[in-house]
């Protein structure tokens, strides 16, 4: 094992001792603490960016659709159904979970590499299951109409809008993260990390902004889709299925790329 290596499992081997001292890591309601803490963290930088956008043309230049403005009763729509979705639903499930399987903490700390390939299979395997998921409820009208409209409730993403879903919208992603880490039998340190960067990248693709340093833009040959490509599904409806990657698109044909029509339809009220 060279230094860099144990350097790496030594800063992971800290994290994870520093969480089992945690007692709210073995409460039922840590789940939905945990849930709620990374998606408004997430959300919080992208907020005071629109916020700042009709201030400063300099954020606005980012801006996908540059027109669009987010208002407080927006936040206020949003927030509600996040927190009405958390408590009605999240939290009875996490009590039963807990109940039925008690938390695993293991006294080690996973390998980086580990990691690594344990995070990136579970958003692979996210990606197939919400692309079929998401084309399914697209396809079948009464299926869209009554599960899966309300997250088309704007046009316009916004990082808010990430978790404006109907309650089975939020359970059915909820269980695929939870089943994920345990087909692939994850460290739960392992599947912490897996859900702080499955919602970054959820809430970066709903954000409505395109920086230089945005993912898309780290991974070559446009096999991941980034905040335009989920705007555009958005505002178009029938492409751009994928949550994250671009290959199940191009292999059914539904991906499209390019710039986004003026559009004042923000939203829908």
């Amino acid at each position: 094992m060279t230094d860099s290596d144990s350097t790496q499992r030594l800063l992971l081997q800290n994290l994870w001792d520093w969480l089992l001292q945690q007692s709210l890591l073995r409460s039922p309601f840590f789940p939905v603490f945990f849930s709620l803490t990374v998606h408004l963290s997430c959300c919080l930088p992208y907020i005071c960016l629109d916020m700042l956008c009709s201030r400063l043309p300099l954020v606005r230049r980012f801006k996908v659709q540059p027109q669009s403005r987010l208002t407080w009763a927006m936040v206020r729509r949003c927030l509600c159904k996040i927190l009405h979705n958390h408590v009605c639903f999240i939290l009875p499930l996490s009590v039963v979970h807990w109940y039925w399987r008690p938390v695993s903490s293991p006294p080690l700390a996973p390998e980086m590499w580990s990691v690594f390939t344990d995070v990136l299979a579970c958003l692979l395997l996210f990606d197939t299951q919400y692309f079929l998921w998401h084309l399914l409820h697209h396809k079948v009208s009464w299926l869209y109409r009554f599960f899966h409209k309300e997250h088309h409730f704007y046009t316009s993403t916004f990082s808010l809008s990430t978790e404006h879903t109907s309650a089975w919208e939020m359970l059915s992603l909820s269980f695929f993260t939870t089943l994920n880490a345990a087909l692939l039998d994850c460290h739960p340190l392992t599947e912490m990390l897996f859900y702080i960067t499955h919602m970054y990248l959820s809430v970066e693709a709903h954000s409505g902004y395109e920086f230089p340093w945005s993912p898309h833009r780290l991974v070559p040959f446009d096999l991941y889709g980034g905040a335009r490509h989920h705007d555009l599904h958005h505002l178009k409806s029938k492409v751009n299925y994928a949550p994250y990657f671009t290959h199940w698109d191009r292999l059914f044909g539904t991906l499209q790329e390019g710039t986004h029509r003026k559009s004042d339809s923000l939203k829908r009220l």
